[in-house]
């Protein structure tokens, strides 16, 4: 037994050891240097255990957004009806199949590219990957289900490429910090809240979720069947997610993701995803390839721009900027905060820098098939970690460029591995309910709103503009009570001096 302890101290300190002499190596070498390890009092380790924490933490993007997109039908043409409702339309799904394998190589080669961006340039330990609110008003309020809404595909990404350009205009000129701080509080804070709960919402529906609620003509939404096995595996996978995030165990959302998508890989079980019938012999042919480097082949530089003659695109334009402006400019304050980079003037080392590269990289995203690159909140858990370079953003890159190869097993998450992810997010969003002033109803009521709408009318658009329109009228009153208070009351001070200034003058004339 003593034995037996001494080789477990002496394995510890031979490897403690060699850690440090790794860590060594690499602060002094350019690498380090360039990063900065020293002078953030970092090293290489904590830099890769903060990067491969947080990557764990974020990885559900990749098919989280690959799923939600897919469910517009991307650039696929609108399917014509089927003889029986039954009978699938195996051109379409195969399409669809493309489409969804595309997004996975562009979803991961623009998080590679965002992350490298904003290691190398900005020295900044922050993830960043596609939107998964930007996705949502895409995927629900501008393409549609199967492409049933306003805008076709190509057009939501000229409409996304254009926003960009604006985006990159105002993060240049230094306007994007000034406009963030113009946005009230209260409506800021429930636009998360309603996404967060939009989210919920579609993680327990029956085709991108979970399968617990469904559609009804009489109530809008019913309770379906309990008996689904599929149903309850997804339950089981949120039970897992709701255990690591109540004990803090890292990357607890893609483990539930994980424990699902496995269970659902065995054929011949009531839950597999690989059922014997014509699409599940397909998708399980595709499967077995595991390691695949597919090509973008439907997405990638499909950009219109011809809805720009419309009155809504302007609207969902301006919509979109302001969904960014909120997302990710108040998600870096936050993780400069949270990393202790804030400094006396409010700001914190290449804020500038990270402006632009976030706006840059989504008119890359664009060009390749994805909506707008934004930070993710997810980083804190790399900081925690002890993440504090951009040494970290850049490996985060790295394993967003391995999941380049495996899109045979990315494509194959079932929906009820998704939708537990969609919840739990609902979940994480909600928290920042409680920063709300609910006891001041100027505040609590356009929050309500804002929060409400966005479920309730299955549009984001609705919730913000509702929401900034009822904080307008409730602060009406006091705008033009400030406006009378700092401009006309000076003014007329100002003719009451001048008028007695003319007189004293007149007094003297003989």
């Amino acid at each position: 037994m003593e034995m037996v302890i001494e080789l477990c101290v002496r394995s510890s300190k031979a490897w403690n050891n060699i850690e440090k002499g790794l860590n060594d190596n690499i602060s002094s070498s350019r690498v380090g240097k360039y990063f900065k390890l020293d002078e953030k009092k970092s090293c290489f380790t904590r830099e890769f255990r903060a990067a491969t924490t947080t990557f764990l933490a974020m990885a559900y993007v990749i098919t989280v957004v690959s799923t939600l997109l897919s469910d517009t039908g991307g650039t696929c043409p609108t399917p014509s009806p089927s003889p029986s409702p039954e009978e699938p339309n195996m051109e379409y799904d195969n399409c669809i199949s493309v489409v969804k394998s595309d997004l996975i190589v562009a979803i991961s080669l623009a998080g590679m590219m965002g992350c490298f961006a904003m290691g190398l340039l900005a020295n900044l330990p922050f993830g960043l990957a596609p939107g998964t609110g930007q996705t949502m008003y895409m995927a629900y309020n501008l393409v549609g289900i199967h492409g049933s809404g306003p805008m076709s595909y190509s057009n939501a990404l000229g409409l996304w490429i254009v926003e960009a350009l604006f985006f990159i205009a105002i993060s240049a000129t230094g306007l994007r910090a000034k406009l963030g701080r113009l946005i009230p509080p209260s409506v800021g804070l429930a636009c998360a809240v309603g996404m967060g709960l939009f989210m919920a919402f579609i993680g327990l529906q029956s085709q991108q979720g979970v399968g617990l609620i469904g559609p009804d003509p009489s109530s809008i939404v019913r309770l379906l069947s309990l008996k689904s096995l599929t149903l309850w595996l997804g339950i089981v996978g949120f039970l897992i997610m709701s255990y690591g995030q109540a004990h803090e165990i890292k990357g607890s959302m893609i483990y539930g993701i994980l424990f699902v998508t496995t269970i659902s890989w065995f054929r011949g079980t009531s839950v597999t995803y690989f059922p014997k019938t014509v699409d599940g012999e397909a998708r399980y042919k595709y499967f077995k390839k595991v390691v695949d480097f597919h090509k973008i082949k439907k997405i990638a530089g499909k950009i219109s721009l011809t809805d720009f003659s419309k009155g809504t695109t302007w609207v969902s334009l301006f919509t979109l900027l302001y969904i960014d402006i909120l997302a990710t400019t108040g998600t870096l304050y936050t993780l400069a905060e949270i990393g202790g980079f804030i400094n006396d003037k409010g700001s914190f080392e290449n804020e500038y820098i990270a402006y632009l590269i976030d706006a840059s990289v989504t008119v890359v995203g664009s060009a390749l098939g994805v909506p707008p690159v934004a930070t993710y909140t997810e980083s804190s858990t790399g900081m925690k970690e002890g993440g504090r370079t951009g040494l970290t953003a850049v490996i985060i890159g790295i394993f967003f460029f391995l999941a380049l190869f495996f899109a045979p097993l990315l494509i194959n998450v079932p929906p009820w591995a998704i939708g537990p992810s969609l919840v739990m997010i609902g979940v994480i969003m909600m928290r920042v309910a409680k920063d709300i002033e609910w006891g001041n109803f100027k505040e609590a009521i356009p929050a309500f709103i804002t929060i409400i709408l966005m479920p309730f009318t299955n549009s984001i658009p609705n919730g913000i503009i509702g929401g900034l329109g009822v904080y307008v009228v409730l602060h009406f009153h006091e705008w033009i009570a400030w406006l009378v208070k700092s401009v006309l009351k000076p003014r007329k001070k100002k003719e009451i001096e001048s008028d007695a200034i003319g007189a004293d003058n007149t007094s003297e004339i003989p």
